[in-house]
């Protein structure tokens, strides 16, 4: 993609970095412009884990996912979905169970008009057009309660997008909205850039974000946990996307050569 297509909205500014086509980049997808494959060359030069980190952050999505299909989950709520790519929470979920319902929540408009598209047709699966920084909305959204029972269990999903909030966007009462939510039996699914691991990175990639139509926030690993609140972290706790029950040769082999990642996640249970 180099020019405006049928995709883009006319008020989507195709000029700057935005930060779900980096993370497309990243993935390795072709829903890219120029400025966000330089601003994303920019911050693999800084940080060349980046790539990796975002490619296992997005099969920690899958697993995650699949283990609570597994465990009987037939609701999902994803938070900040971005770019469709392949293994979708919907592809993941109706493989075990075809009738689970999955309701995915953007504002970008880049991703509604990918989503919209992809999605057309679909059986039990819808997009929904919100702001995460405004929780309230998403949860009394009339689509939103029609596709999903919050009196059963639901899964909540926030994977790599908390990080987009700013302090003043009080992301642990953002967070503890959803949290609260959740019914017994329910589950919140995160993943957080993390900068614990690799400090020296931290500013530098920071400041190439700030220029993007998205600033990111890294935060420590306390603070991530504390995201989490009182529910009961499943097994192995809250942990690197590549060491979240790698599931395969690959992804253990992964695990074990990438040990520190941009990404902490995890998965809790509402007792």
């Amino acid at each position: 993609m180099t020019d405006r297509d049928d995709w883009a909205p006319k008020s989507v500014d195709l000029r700057t970095p935005n930060a779900a086509r980096m993370y497309d980049y990243y993935l390795g997808g072709k829903d890219n412009l120029a400025p966000d494959r330089t601003a994303a060359e920019a911050v693999l030069e800084i940080a060349p884990q980046i790539r990796i980190a975002a490619q296992q952050n997005r099969a920690f999505l899958g697993r995650a996912v699949r283990h609570l299909a597994e465990a009987g989950i037939r609701q999902f709520l994803d938070v900040g979905t971005g770019l469709p790519t392949q293994n979708n929470v919907h592809e993941v979920a109706h493989r075990v169970a075809p009738e689970s319902q999955v309701v995915y929540v953007d504002n970008d408009p880049v991703v509604l008009a990918h989503g919209r598209a992809i999605l057309a047709g679909s059986k039990n699966v819808h997009i929904v057009q919100a702001d995460l920084r405004r929780p309230d909305e998403i949860l009394d959204d009339p689509e939103v309660r029609e596709r999903l029972d919050f009196d059963r269990p639901i899964a909540i999903l926030l994977v790599a997008i908390v990080h987009f909030l700013q302090e003043a966007d009080d992301p642990a009462a953002v967070v503890a909205r959803f949290r609260d939510a959740l019914p017994s039996g329910g589950y919140l699914v995160l993943s957080h850039v993390c900068g614990d691991a690799l400090p020296d990175a931290v500013a530098p990639v920071t400041e190439i974000y700030r220029r993007s139509s998205t600033p990111i926030i890294t935060r420590s690993t306390e603070r991530i946990r504390g995201f989490f609140g009182d529910l009961e972290l499943v097994e192995p706790g809250l942990a690197n996307v590549s060491a979240w029950r790698p599931d395969t040769v690959e992804a253990k082999r992964i695990s074990e050569k990438y040990p520190q990642s941009y990404f902490l996640a995890g998965v809790g249970r509402k007792s």
